[in-house]
């Protein structure tokens, strides 16, 4: 810290008697409470007048100070502030303490006792911090801790100098020294962030460099509050520059090789659990696939039995129509003997008449019949039945499922579900057969070209 007295310390006053230019002249501005001595003081008490002031001295306050008077007497400690800019004489009028306890008796003859400190007021007091070997957690790994340092720069400034000399001894403080002051506050303000964020984000501990400028804000407001309330200062920024992860520690070493193993076996585990859920998956596609064959075997062979049924009713009602209009016949056959009441049987004209109009009418209605059933009849027997179609069996993880139609494995192959590699069987080959091989099969695997673009005109 280079701080020096002014070479011209002393003056005349008025009545001849030698008085003080009082200042603080400093080439690095490190310090925060500095306690003035006349020329040639290089201690405390090291001179009769360590706290003769005498009236007429000359006080020098620069912008970014404050000069603080504190006269001892026996009833107590009084104060008097002086915030700069202030350059003039040291008088009553100025000090409203002193003029109470000195009194115009003096006459401005003779000193007064006081002790003068200047505090730096400027805004942008800074100074590097070192927070040493902390443990950090990891969920997974259990009581074994990472070892973490963390290096940083806080910029403050002493807002409230009141405040600031009640919490602090009236003695030399520079900036290094209220450092020593503040770690254990900021050790523990960091310490806490750091091990906390680990566990909030859950992420690995060997990546917590990831989280600096996510807990630097948190950490801010903590020491922001410690300053404030402990210190009397105000935090103007937080810088945290690195997380430090001492990479040759045994500690280090051991959690690596922990966290290692768990990642090795973490893999292995989604490996086995991927592979679980491909078979699962593939057994569920290959029980898909034999519940919609089996469906669409039920289906055709519900429709073949339904025409069959058709089919045979067609013929079944012709029958039973042909049936009535012969045993019609066969009545009106018997009419030309019906007994009319006369008492008596043998032929009877009015009923022969009568059946033979009937008749007529029957005949007429049973070649409608005929003609109609025949119409029908015959454009059934027109209706070729359902072309065979080819049944294969395909082989899925090992088993054999179907058989499945044509139409079938083409709609599988437009999903994926049934490839070109995919081995197929029907009863007549003599073996397993990959689907593309197969004549019958390989065109549903084709590739559509599309046909020349025409000559531009």
């Amino acid at each position: 810290m280079g701080l020096f007295f002014s070479s011209k310390s002393k003056s005349k006053s008025n009545e001849g008697l030698i008085a003080d230019n009082i200042e603080c002249l400093c080439d690095v501005k490190d310090y925060l409470l500095w306690k003035w001595r006349p020329e040639g003081a290089s201690g405390v008490n090291s001179t009769k007048r360590e706290n003769e002031i005498r009236y007429g001295s000359m006080l020098k306050v620069r912008p970014s100070e404050a000069a603080i008077f504190f006269y001892r007497q026996k009833d107590g400690t009084e104060q008097d502030f002086i915030k700069g800019p202030y350059h003039g004489k040291i008088e009553t009028a100025n000090f409203p303490i002193l003029s109470s306890i000195a009194g115009a008796a003096f006459g401005g003859s003779s000193p007064f006792q006081a002790e003068i400190y200047f505090i730096n007021l400027q805004e942008n007091n800074q100074f590097e911090f070192f927070v040493p070997n902390f443990k950090v957690f990891q969920l997974n790994v259990g009581n074994r801790g990472l070892p973490v340092s963390v290096k940083g720069r806080i910029t403050f400034y002493i807002n409230d100098y009141q405040e600031f000399i009640k919490k602090h001894e009236l003695r030399n403080i520079t900036t290094l020294e209220f450092r020593e002051k503040v770690q254990t506050a900021i050790n523990s303000a960091i310490a806490g962030e750091v091990q906390e964020g680990v566990k909030s984000y859950n992420i690995p501990a060997l990546q917590v460099d990831t989280l600096r400028y996510k807990l630097t804000e948190p950490i801010a407001e903590k020491i922001k509050t410690a300053f404030h309330n402990d210190f009397g200062v105000e935090l103007l920024r937080l810088d945290l520059d690195e997380f430090v992860i001492d990479t040759a520690s045994q500690e280090y070493l051991k959690f690596a090789q922990i966290t290692e193993d768990i990642e090795s076996n973490t893999i292995k585990d989604d490996y086995n659990i991927i592979r679980k859920n491909k078979i699962d998956t593939q057994a569920i596609n290959a029980e898909n696939v034999a519940e919609s064959a089996r469906i669409q075997r039920e289906e055709l062979q519900r429709a073949q039995k339904l025409q069959t049924e058709s089919n045979y009713l067609g013929a079944h009602s012709l029958n039973l129509q042909s049936e009535v209009l012969k045993t019609g016949a066969e009545n009106l056959g018997q009419m030309g003997t019906m007994n009319l009441g006369n008492g008596g049987g043998g032929f009877n004209p009015a009923g022969m008449m009568t059946g033979m109009m009937m008749g007529g009418a029957m005949g007429g209605q049973m070649a409608n019949m005929m003609n109609q059933m025949g119409g029908q009849m015959q454009q059934t027997m027109n209706t070729p039945p359902p072309l065979p179609t080819s049944q294969y069996y395909v082989a899925i993880n090992g088993q054999q499922c179907g058989p499945f139609t044509i139409p079938q494995l083409q709609q599988y192959a437009a999903q994926g579900e049934f490839t070109a590699t995919s081995l197929v069987w029907k009863q007549g080959m003599t073996g397993w057969a990959a689907a593309s091989t197969v004549d019958e099969l390989s065109p549903l695997f084709a590739t559509m070209t599309p046909p020349p673009l025409p000559p531009t005109m």
